[in-house]
């Protein structure tokens, strides 16, 4: 039972704070929203520090290593300043989702929406009349880029792991000669017997140890930068051309693209209003991964310049046993990527197919079994069409992550807050979106270009 009192709704149970800012709506107002959640008896809050460590690995990956290579298409300094206005904006549209989250949650009165695609259709359902009809199509479009999205991340892993692993084959056995594609194959059969794991419980321990050799694995990579010191700065070009400007698009964002987390990360949180603000959980995390993206584009392509590759850890010294230890690190480390990645989807897509299916079907565990491998076949098929992972990671980042990440958030808080969205709130959104939709154009054409040139 609710009752309103000064603009903060309080409930009868436990409430939980989720922000207190200025709204988008009114900025001269700050919205201070108190909520119920529902939780489970058994459900554990996680604190700051915890908070902290789930952003900083939603938004580290395979695009870090990718960062060296998103320089060179850039320029030394292009790149420098593009990341860093790119990080700006990502962030602030992962604040624009949590507070239009807030003032939906006001509207309704009751449970905490903790989806993207929830807010989506809560926006349009609740907001002016002229959006309503159109509340199940952005449910529809939001949750389709999430799992293209999500998709499009394990094919990456797919390419990464295998061109990694190819290396370290290549050193060992310099006979045998297998083409990057017969090591997808390789890597997808112990995916396929990973991805039939239906608890995400089971599945902590492989994140777990993804998470400390992807974190061994950045160090090491450090430490051969900063080995034997650096060239001068002019070594390297300030600004490459405009298409290589495309290319980078695509990377940073991917490289920034977590904000399908950032709901349920603050639903669990034991303090959900420090997740806010200008000095909040949010924008310390992405500092950090802004900071970390920076240097490891920035030296990475200054230590190797031109003879950058699609991913830095395939420029490490193969005769070393270190740098092969990192190959193999992360190799190790995209099994457990993988699977997270992919557990992502399927409730979206599943339960739809199993109304269909379970009608003829009298073993529905079996058919869901074979839905998840063709699921992760149909990554390996797509995968072994682009093996080349600067270009898939600049397809993928251009193509979905520009979506979810730039373009459908201030188009979200609009339709939250019409008609009493302020002139400023609107000019600043229309930027960010045609911000979005230049990057998506340009950086998949250029990618989509780059992929059927004969000389890639």
């Amino acid at each position: 039972m609710f009752f309103k009192k000064h603009d903060t709704f309080i409930a009868s149970d436990s409430t939980i704070p989720l922000l207190c800012q200025p709204s988008a709506c009114n900025p001269k107002r700050q919205i201070i929203t108190t909520v119920t959640t529902v939780r489970d008896e058994n459900f554990k809050p996680i604190s700051n520090f915890e908070t902290m460590l789930h952003l900083l690995k939603g938004n580290i990956g395979t695009g870090l290593f990718a960062m060296p290579g998103a320089f060179q298409n850039a320029g030394l300094w292009t790149g420098s300043v593009l990341t860093i206005i790119t990080a700006c904006i990502c962030t602030h549209c992962m604040h624009i989702l949590v507070t239009s989250a807030a003032i939906l949650q006001k509207r309704k009165g009751h449970e905490v929406s903790v989806s993207y695609a929830d807010v989506a259709e809560i926006a349009f359902q609740t907001g002016s009349q002229q959006f309503v009809k159109h509340a199940k199509l952005a449910r529809v479009l939001v949750s389709l880029f999430i799992c293209v999205t999500q998709l499009g991340f394990c094919c990456v892993y797919v390419v990464f792991a295998s061109t990694n692993l190819k290396q370290v084959v290549d050193y060992y056995a310099p006979h045998l000669q297998w083409d990057v594609r017969q090591f997808m194959c390789l890597v997808t059969i112990p995916l396929i017997f990973l991805n039939w794991l239906r608890d995400l419980k089971l599945l902590a321990p492989v994140s777990l140890l993804a998470n400390i050799l992807q974190s061994i694995s950045i160090v090491i990579v450090f430490y051969y930068i900063a080995r034997d010191g650096l060239p001068p700065m002019d070594s390297t070009p300030a600004f490459n051309n405009w298409i290589g400007v495309s290319l980078f698009f695509g990377t940073v964002v991917f490289s920034f693209e977590g904000i399908g987390l950032i709901l349920p990360i603050q639903k669990d949180m034991r303090h959900p209003r420090d997740f806010e603000g200008w000095n909040g959980i949010l924008n310390v995390a992405m500092i950090l991964v802004t900071c970390l993206a920076l240097a490891m584009g920035f030296y990475g392509y200054l230590k190797y310049g031109a003879e950058i590759q699609g991913s830095i850890t395939l420029n490490l010294p193969q005769d070393e046993i270190l740098a092969r230890l990192v190959k193999v690190f992360m190799v190790l480390a995209i099994f457990g990527s993988y699977t997270m990645q992919f557990y992502v989807p399927i409730p979206i897509l599943w339960p739809v197919l199993e109304k269909k299916i379970e009608t003829f079907n009298k073993h529905p565990l079996v058919s869901e079994l074979m839905f998840r491998t063709l699921l992760v076949l149909l990554t390996l098929s797509l995968a072994a069409a682009i093996p080349k992972i600067d270009l898939y990671i600049s397809l993928v980042g251009a193509m979905t992550g520009s979506l979810l990440a730039l373009i459908f958030p201030p188009i979200l808080e609009i339709v939250t807050c019409w008609p009493d969205v302020s002139k400023m709130a609107i000019v600043k959104n229309f930027l960010i979106v045609i911000f979005g939709l230049t990057g998506f154009t340009s950086g998949t054409y250029a990618s989509i270009k780059k992929i059927l040139s004969p000389t890639t």
